[in-house]
Order: C-alpha cells, then sequence, then structure tokens
C-alpha cells in the first residue's frame, strides 16, 4: 500500500506493520479467536437447529466453518485482495434471516439437510459474487465521497450498542461468573502497570475462567445443565481430525433465485456493517480513514470468502466488530497477529476436538467479553463522530434521530415484516436492511447528511 495510507494518526504500541515476535503473536492471535469463537461458533448451531443436524454433523459444520473465516481473515489481511487493514473475518448474524427462509423454503419442497446445505451454499456462492463485483468494481468507495463522520459515528455506534442485549442476555446465564470476568479483564487492561499484561486482557480472564470451569466441573460444582457445566463427553466422542471436502453437500452451482433474492439483504447488511468497521478499526490501529480503494478491495475479499465458505460448506462471513475492540483495548494492530489468529482458525478447521472443546466455553465467559467489547466499540463511534462540529444543532439532531431510528426501527420490521405483491426479492432486500440497526441508522444519517445543508468543517470532512 501506498505509504501516506499507513501514516500514524496517533500512537499504538503494535502498529500494523509492525512484527512482533512468533511467540506474542501466537497468544495475541490467540486471543482473537478466543474474542470470535463465541459468535463464530454460535451461527452455525443455529444454523444446525434449523436443519436438525445430528452432533456429528454439526461438529462438521463448526470446523469448516472456522476454516474458512482463517482463509477469508488471510484474504482480507492482504492489501493485494483485500483492504490489508487488521480486520478479521467471522461468521455473520445478517444471514440468519435469509438462511432460515432458505431452509423453510427447501423443506416445503420436502428436501433434507443435504437440500438445505446445498440452496444455502449455492446463495452464498452467487450472493458472493454479487459482493465481490461491488467491492472490486469500485461502486462501494465511492460511497466514501458521500459518507462522513456525521453518518460513520452513528453507524458504527449503533453496532456496538445494538449488541447490548446480546451481551446482557449470554451474560445473564450466570451473573457471577460474568461480573467476576468484566472486573478480570478491566484490572488487566487498565490497573495492572505491565504492558505484556495489557495486551491480553482477554485472553487472560477468558482462560482463568474456563480453567475454573473444568476444575467446578470435574469436582461437581457445576452439574449437568448448569452454565458453567463443561461437556467432557463431547469433547472425548469427537474424532480428532476432519477434512474439507468441496460441495459436501451436493451441486451449489445450480442457480436457485429464491435463496438469492433472500440472501441480497443478508449481504446488503453486511457491506454498509463493514464500511462503519473498516472506519472503525482503522482509528483504533491509528491509521487515516480506509481509502475508496481499500474500502472496495475490502468489501471484494469478503464476497470471496463468502464465495469459498459456500463452496465449503459454511455460513457467511463478515468483518468482526468484536475483534474491533480487541485492536482498541490492546492496542495491538500488528498483521502479524491477525494472520496467526486466521491460520490458528484454519488448524481448528481440521482439529475437530480441539475445536470441539473451544466450543464448549459457557456462555458466563462469553459474556463477559461481550459486555466489556461491545460497548468499547460503540465508545469509537462516539470519537470518529467528534471530528464533525458536536456543537452544531444540525448535526445532533441528525446523530439523534439516526441512533434511535436505528435502535428502534428493526424491532418494528421483525414484528410486522414488509410485503409488496408480485415483488417478494425487493421485500426481502427491504426487510434484511430495515431489521439491521447498523443498517437503518447509517442510511437515515446518511440520506439527512447529505441533504441538509451543512459545511466541510461541520460535517468533519477532512477532519482527523
Amino acid at each position: 500500500m501506498a505509504e501516506e495510507q499507513f501514516k500514524a494518526t496517533r500512537v499504538v504500541p503494535w502498529p500494523v506493520d509492525s512484527y512482533p515476535s512468533w511467540g506474542f503473536s501466537f497468544v495475541a492471535g490467540l486471543q482473537h479467536v478466543l474474542t470470535l469463537f463465541g459468535a463464530t461458533t454460535l451461527v452455525p448451531i443455529l444454523f444446525s437447529q434449523a436443519m436438525g443436524m445430528s452432533p456429528q454433523q454439526t461438529g462438521i459444520l463448526i470446523a469448516t466453518v472456522y476454516m474458512v473465516m482463517g482463509i477469508a481473515t488471510l484474504l482480507q489481511c492482504d492489501s493485494r485482495i483485500g483492504s490489508g487493514l487488521p480486520i478479521v473475518q467471522g461468521s455473520s448474524f445478517s444471514f440468519i434471516p435469509a438462511a432460515t427462509a432458505i431452509f423453510e423454503n427447501v423443506k416445503k419442497g420436502g428436501g433434507g439437510i443435504n437440500e438445505m446445505m446445498t440452496a444455502l451454499g449455492s446463495a452464498l456462492f452467487y450472493g458472493g459474487i454479487y459482493e465481490l463485483v461491488v467491492g472490486y468494481s469500485g461502486l462501494i468507495g465511492l460511497l466514501k465521497k458521500v459518507i462522513t463522520p456525521v453518518v460513520i459515528g452513528p453507524t458504527i455506534m449503533l453496532i456496538g450498542f445494538s449488541l447490548a442485549s446480546v451481551a446482557v442476555n449470554t451474560a445473564s446465564s450466570y451473573w457471577p461468573v460474568s461480573i467476576v470476568g468484566v472486573i478480570l479483564i478491566f484490572i488487566f487492561a487498565l490497573v495492572v502497570k505491565n504492558s505484556k499484561i495489557n495486551s491480553f486482557p482477554v485472553f487472560l480472564a477468558v482462560a482463568i475462567l474456563y480453567l475454573f470451569a473444568v476444575l467446578g466441573t470435574a469436582i461437581k460444582l457445576f452439574p449437568e445443565g448448569h452454565p458453567m457445566f463443561i461437556n467432557f463427553k463431547a469433547i472425548a466422542d469427537a474424532p480428532w481430525i476432519v477434512w474439507p471436502k468441496p460441495l459436501r453437500y451436493g451441486n451449489i452451482f445450480k442457480f436457485d433465485s429464491f435463496g438469492f433474492a433472500a440472501i441480497l439483504a443478508a449481504y446488503t447488511s453486511s457491506m454498509i456493517e463493514s464500511f462503519g468497521d473498516y472506519h472503525s478499526v482503522s482509528y483504533a490501529s491509528g491509521l487515516p480513514d480506509p481509502t475508496s480503494q481499500m474500502i472496495s478491495k475490502g468489501i471484494g475479499a469478503e464476497g470471496l470468502g463468502c464465495i469459498i465458505s459456500g463452496i465449503l460448506g459454511g455460513v457467511g462471513t463478515t468483518s468482526y466488530t468484536e475483534n474491533i475492540g480487541v485492536v482498541a483495548l490492546t492496542g495491538i494492530a500488528s498483521r502479524r497477529v491477525i494472520r496467526t489468529g486466521a491460520v490458528i482458525l484454519i488448524v481448528l478447521g481440521f482439529l475437530w476436538k480441539l475445536g470441539t472443546i473451544i466450543g464448549t466455553m459457557p456462555s458466563p465467559i462469553i459474556g463477559a467479553a461481550y459486555l466489556s467489547l461491545f460497548g468499547l466499540i460503540g465508545a469509537l463511534g462516539v470519537q470518529v463522530f467528534a471530528r464533525a462540529d458536536v456543537t452544531s444543532t444540525r448535526n445532533l439532531m441528525i446523530l439523534g434521530f439516526a441512533f434511535l431510528f436505528g435502535l428502534g426501527l428493526p424491532s418494528v420490521i421483525s414484528a410486522h415484516p414488509i410485503t409488496i405483491p408480485g415483488a417478494t426479492w425487493l421485500a426481502n432486500i427491504l426487510n434484511g436492511i430495515f431489521h439491521t440497526s447498523m443498517a437503518v441508522g447509517g442510511v437515515t444519517a446518511g440520506i439527512l447528511d447529505n441533504i441538509i445543508p451543512g459545511t466541510d468543517k461541520e460535517r468533519g470532512i477532512g477532519v482527523r
């Protein structure tokens, strides 16, 4: 990349082009894996439940997802293919409504698990081509000219703050451990004055709590059914290795109009979210705002990752906001670290048993990480918005309305989906966008910011 793209805007301990030792990179990369595994594992589990998969079939799906996310992350970190930003790719919740609709449609036709996975793979493949074209053609990058801090700010804020219910619900499965986890993360990140400990607050807290869960399960402190229970039998019964198999479930290259129409909503929402993520991770990494070319390559790489996922039998991939929080919290923005984490994910895709161990992480521990990180992601949005004139009534009204609308409209759309007779595909797209807080807030702020008069300085254009 051009040198000016990496001119530091604030100091971070480990900038993008730094090369930490391999031992440091392994632990820091593993921290990213531990941060994303909860959501990345949950998405395929939700898919498997919707399809009625057996535990063995679920295990294969989870292992495949790990591998695909590792591959997608390597593509994203390569500036020749992706954005070159230190951003991790993971399975996306945006694809759940579309996948559910696809599964229900296949079931109506009498299809089983293989048919459902084939239909999903086809949708991911052709939807990935759509995202790839939008990205590499430069269409998405042109949005940079009309998207200012007034738009990006509330979008990033909604990325973090809209996940509040996810964080609280996950942590509420057993508050004592979740609260202790949050306290440990704060202590390791902010209280202890040791740079090495400060670099791995999430990893250290999760490791300590997992060992506590293992010990508690062993001595019967946490019986089966308890949120902190570790399923040792599931770990013991899991095979050691599973091999990747393209087209495992069938021919995904047969175009399905219903699946493609349904998945467009997920891809559109994912691209809008990723646009904000690229700005957020750039700020967290001490970099200038991403260029139009970086944004275009990033979206193109995400489409390529989804194409690969469709072929191998995975789920949709997108940039991960959780891991942006890790970069912001630790100051470790090195691409070597992100790539190391990606390689760990790929290895997990082969080591079925190890993936099962990670999959047994109790939800209270995951909740502790979410409580610590999601709010930080939202706070990064506040910092971005502050580059605009925060004393401007114009900007404050746009922020307030976009944020309120972004939090409120999705629940209404969930209860009363849009229906358009004769244009179901369009209704699917609109429902997908309006079901996502980040998309609603971003689109609302974007429209208002570009139709309401304001100076460049007021809108934060060119301001760092």
